[in-house]
């Protein structure tokens, strides 16, 4: 990692916190490691995401329904799927400084990345989050924090199918929490071990598996470019056979060049009838799929479009995150696709001390606000703090109302935050202006 890169992230983490995107979880009493709390822009920003991904995968499409399932489930579906007895990763305690690392992520096993001491033996950490369901606490009562939203959808296939009667392929979608006990959180919200999934289990006729994944991949790539998220720092890498996962028969990692290095940022796989399977035989449960056109009865194949919600939130971030000078000043500025900013339009009076400005002013962020809704009135310090301070939160536009509002009915002022140019736009034409702008 390069000091440029370093600083880089140091200046994102200290902006969210600054301006109110993301907080450290409980942060009063020393903080809990990997937990974060996002604040109203933050917040904001993962909604915005999270609307446009449902929009683009669930409510413009015909073949997707959308789900919404417990996150305690029997405990049996993670028995059946191998998550009890395998879901694990590497790890080693450190004999010198009693820091434990994953050792799949440090380049020798054998050497503290930290201090430099001798690494202990390796064993296998098991990262389901273990409770219990009732009053009393035994084998039967465990239950566990959902790994992954994904098993959610296919413990319910049964009820999408009798309740909807879909042809194939037809998918299901959800977006939820999901947990992990990670060894090592890092990177910010990178590596969490409380995180938000968007995820898709379209099911197929596995001899057309090929045509869906192909379909997926291309809408991966232009939901990318639909958020903003820097498409020239997103690369698609090829999980080789002896790396994939082993219900796979074929998986993609979009990658993105976070700050910090080249990391995944969604995966694409070719899940085959794994899951259904699983949960057939273990539950007892017929989860074949009848053709009634056809008659044909089979085990539907899966192709699974996962995407981390937090991840898309801290590459927009780092996507948008800006540099420069302007009016012979350096400033910070996060350059969000208008659709994704979590205030679309700040609206100001010119002087805060002249009420007939502020009155006017006011006037005129009731009117944005019932058409555009993230719209935020700002009379606090002089106008240039201002304009700074939207810069730094990524609102697209802002509105300044002036004594030539008042007097000659010139209309307000609206100024572009990526260029800082200003432009005189009527009263009426105002809200026009501004949509055209923003969609």
């Amino acid at each position: 990692m390069t000091e440029k890169t370093e600083n880089k992230m140091d200046k994102i983490v200290s902006l969210c916190k600054r301006r109110g995107f993301i907080f450290q979880g409980s942060e009063i009493y020393g903080g809990l490691s990997g937990t974060w709390d996002y604040g109203p822009y933050g917040l904001a920003l993962k909604n915005n995401a999270k609307d446009s991904w449902w929009k683009r995968f669930v409510t413009d499409r015909e073949d997707m329904y959308g789900m919404d399932a417990a996150i305690l489930m029997n405990q049996n579906v993670w028995k059946a799927t191998g998550h009890v007895g395998g879901f694990s990763d590497p790890l080693a305690e450190c004999k010198k400084c009693k820091k434990r690392f994953r050792t799949d992520q440090i380049p020798d096993k054998k050497k503290c990345p930290d201090c430099g001491g001798e690494m202990g033996e390796e064993r296998q950490f098991n990262m389901l989050f273990k409770t219990n369901v009732g009053a009393l606490e035994d084998e039967n009562s465990i239950s566990y924090l959902r790994p992954e939203t994904a098993q959610g959808m296919f413990v319910n296939y049964k009820n999408i199918i009798d309740a909807f009667h879909p042809k194939l392929p037809f998918g299901m979608a959800q977006v939820g929490k999901a947990f992990r006990n990670e060894i090592a959180p890092r990177d910010f919200t990178f590596r969490s071990r409380e995180f938000e999934q968007m995820e898709i289990e379209y099911l197929v006729d596995s001899k057309n598996w090929e045509e869906s994944f192909e379909h997926f991949r291309k809408e991966i790539s232009l939901w990318i470019k639909e958020v903003g998220i820097d498409d020239d720092g997103v690369s698609e890498h090829e999980i080789s056979d002896e790396d994939r996962a082993f219900y796979s028969k074929r998986t993609i990692d979009f990658e993105f060049d976070f700050p910090f290095g080249k990391s995944e940022l969604y995966g694409l796989a070719y899940r085959t009838d794994y899951d259904l399977t699983k949960h057939s035989d273990a539950s007892g449960v017929n989860l074949i799929y009848l053709n009634e056109e056809t008659k044909e009865k089979i085990t539907p194949h899966c192709i699974e479009p996962s995407f981390g919600l937090d991840r898309t939130v801290l590459a927009i971030l780092s996507s948008a995150y800006k540099e420069d000078e302007l009016g012979g000043e350096k400033r910070v500025y996060l350059k969000f696709v208008p659709k994704m900013a979590p205030v679309k339009v700040a609206v100001f009076p010119l002087l805060k001390n002249k009420p007939e400005l502020v009155e006017k002013a006011r006037e005129i962020y009731k009117i944005i606000k019932k058409e555009f809704g993230a719209v935020e009135f700002d009379d606090n310090g002089n106008i240039g703090k201002r304009y700074r301070r939207q810069d730094e939160i990524g609102t697209p536009f802002c509105v300044t109302v002036d004594f030539d509002t008042l007097e000659k009915g010139e209309g307000v002022t609206v100024r572009d935050r990526d260029s800082g140019k200003q432009t005189r736009v009527s009263e009426n034409g105002l809200v026009a202006y501004l949509k055209e702008k923003i969609q």
